[in-house]
């Protein structure tokens, strides 16, 4: 079972990819384009070039999860642009994003961080 925690690193590759691309074929693309170690435990989510389908990748010490979602119509209407080729994305913005809702537009309360002491 995956369990998705707020301290989880999840990244969201920009470009679409080749949806029959596997396991390897994924990480191959955390390594070259994403600069990121596939290994690390970080969550890797990715969609296809129409955007009715997102996969997701993690490893959890043991082996490789790879998850698939493919809507049965429509399109996921929202779907991270920009200059880098990730984005990262907080947990309940991941919930959103496999929902069909946007994470780009949902006011979510920040996530708390300790307050360092001044002496």
């Amino acid at each position: 079972m995956i369990q998705v925690t707020p301290h989880m690193r999840i990244l969201v590759a920009v470009e679409p990819i080749d949806f029959r691309a596997g396991i390897d074929g994924l990480a191959g693309v955390c390594r070259r384009h994403l600069d990121a170690d596939p290994f690390s435990g970080a969550m890797f989510v990715f969609g296809n070039r129409a955007r009715t389908a997102i996969k997701i990748l993690v490893y959890d010490g043991q082996g490789f999860w790879l998850c698939c979602k493919r809507l049965s119509s429509g399109r996921f209407p929202f779907w991270p642009d920009g200059a880098t080729p990730a984005r990262t994305l907080e947990a309940c913005e991941l919930q959103l994003l496999l929902m069909g809702g946007d994470p780009a537009r949902a006011h979510a309360a920040p996530a708390w961080r300790p307050l360092s002491l001044a002496a």
